[in-house]
């Protein structure tokens, strides 16, 4: 039985098991994200290496998404969503098993890149399923609940990872996790109609996406909006037991609690896209409300509890950004086949401000103090709000 689709009309019933299936997918590659910022200091201790070495494991990452973006969503394409899908997760499945099993760092390592390559495949795979098993009136709503996967993960490694003497322990639940989300998907989740395309219409394929503004505007936006993010986020647990005198524990609970918050803005998004309020507005309010809100929690103006609650209103209006940038990646792609590249193009602009944001306001904060990091944080949401305008300018799709 030929079990593959097209994407859904308006007369055809979304597939909401299989939407969850997808989501639980991009959980399990956060969560490979989220262990590692948990558990450096375990890792540190365990294997005897500096906060340098230890950086690599979560860098490793940010690199791979960097250069790998398009050529993973080209790959995508060409042999079928789904297969892909499960690649990835094996990919995670292999790489949680040998870092568990690592006797040292180098090894360990190595288990990152495995890691970093299946979780590449899986944020361009997964989310291209999505216009395949989601009827046309719900696919804002979809892309909304599968820009969870990233806040998801990372909040479930902070409430749980603290609660583990042995780093290993976390490594190999996560590799519980993937196969579990393995299965589902091989079982439940239908293949994605594809394009039997020659690998030299590849580079076509690629250049048709490269030469369309939209992509790239929407890219620039996912760029600067995790420069904003991660700024705060590579942050927060020291600003947390700085401002709140709160210990380790506390402050990995209370990251994982404003981290969560980011969830709520991705929800919000798709109720009010479909409501059919505009893609440029949701951009621009989101960046400058970042901006404002970031500005009061870095120049340390209110007392610790308003802070941390800034700190939340920053992460929850923030969470509006890339749930409307993925579900503008079908609508701006050139071809709908094209949706996995337009996707990975945005996870190149992502990992474009995930690499630079910590740097920026690391250095910032080391030679200017906690002020510079806000002034940073200001002047990126201006640009943002700025950029996302250009999707308003006509030939841009």
């Amino acid at each position: 039985m030929d079990t593959s689709l097209t994407p859904r009309t308006a007369s055809i019933s979304t597939d909401w098991h299989a939407v969850m299936l997808i989501i639980g997918s991009g959980i399990a590659a956060s969560l490979q994200v989220g262990k590692v910022a948990i558990a450096t200091p375990l890792i540190q201790q365990d294997m005897s290496v500096g906060l340098a070495a230890a950086g690599w494991l979560m860098g490793i990452f940010s690199f791979l998404g960097l250069l790998g973006g398009m050529p993973v969503g080209t790959v995508v394409a060409a042999f079928g969503h789904k297969r892909m899908l499960l690649a990835g997760l094996g990919c995670l499945v292999l790489g949680a098993i040998l870092g568990a099993l690592a006797p040292g760092f180098t090894l360990l390592l190595v288990s990152r890149v495995v890691e970093g390559a299946g979780f590449l495949i899986i944020i361009v795979a997964a989310p291209a399923i999505l216009p395949y098993v989601v009827d046309t009136r719900h696919q804002a709503l979809a892309f909304a609940m599968w820009s969870c996967f990233m806040p998801g993960g990372m909040a479930l490694a902070m409430l749980v990872g603290p609660w583990f003497e042995a780093w290993r322990i976390l490594w190999w639940g996560s590799a519980v996790i993937a196969a579990i989300m393995a299965l589902g998907v091989m079982l439940a989740v239908p293949a994605a109609a594809r394009e039997d395309i020659a690998w030299h219409g590849k580079l076509r394929d690629m250049l048709d996406t490269l030469r369309t503004p939209a992509p790239l505007v929407l890219a620039g936006v996912f760029a600067f909006y995790n420069l904003m993010f991660f700024a705060l986020f590579s942050f927060l647990p020291i600003l947390l037991m700085e401002r709140m005198a709160v210990s380790h524990q506390a402050a990995g609970a209370l990251s994982a609690l404003a981290t969560s918050a980011n969830i709520l803005g991705n929800l919000a998004a798709g109720t009010l896209l479909a409501r059919g309020v505009g893609r440029v507005f949701l951009l621009a309010a989101a960046s400058l409300i970042m901006g404002v809100t970031g500005l009061g929690i870095f120049l340390s103006m209110l007392p610790a509890l308003p802070t941390f609650l800034l700190c939340m209103l920053f992460l929850a209006v923030g969470g509006l950004i890339p749930a409307t940038l993925l579900a503008s990646a079908p609508i701006f792609a050139p071809r709908t086949v094209l949706t996995p590249l337009v996707v990975g193009l945005l996870m190149q602009g992502s990992n474009l401000g995930q690499v630079i944001g910590p740097v920026a306001i690391g250095d910032a904060i080391e030679w200017h103090g906690w002020t510079a990091a806000g002034l940073i944080v200001a002047a990126v949401a201006i640009l943002t709000a700025m950029l996302a305008q250009a999707l308003c300018r006509p030939h841009m799709a």
